[in-house]
């Protein structure tokens, strides 16, 4: 079985994803690595890709990591703020349910791409 189908498929990672950027947005170490980005296309890639990492149907077509990231990383993006989206990835997959070995997994995909989002 798929993490994707673990965590409960498209509604749980859609209500994931939204939980997510929920706490991003009101987190002020990463707030503002987020003004001017329109959110409700940024909520979609992430569904998109989070979809595609964990297993389920492919539909990501965005950028690779390096350069979807580059202009962050020029604005001081770094491993502390990578720390963060570890951290609210866990919270909003904890409050929807998901058990400590899916919770470990996702961590464990989104940390894989750390140096590629941190241009290393």
């Amino acid at each position: 079985m798929t993490l994707y189908d673990r965590l409960g498929g498209a509604p749980a990672v859609d209500a994931a994803v939204r939980s997510f950027y929920e706490r991003m947005l009101a987190d002020a170490r990463v707030a503002p690595f987020f003004e001017g980005i329109g959110m409700d296309a940024q909520i979609e890639k992430q569904r998109a890709f989070l979809t595609m990492v964990t297993g389920g149907p492919s539909e990501y077509d965005g950028l690779d990591m390096r350069v979807s990231h580059a202009s962050l990383v020029s604005r001081g993006l770094a491993d502390e703020h990578v720390d963060v989206v570890l951290e609210h990835l866990g919270a909003a997959l904890a409050d929807l349910g998901a058990g400590e070995a899916e919770i470990a997994d996702a961590a464990a995909l989104a940390n894989s791409v750390r140096d590629d989002v941190l241009n290393r």
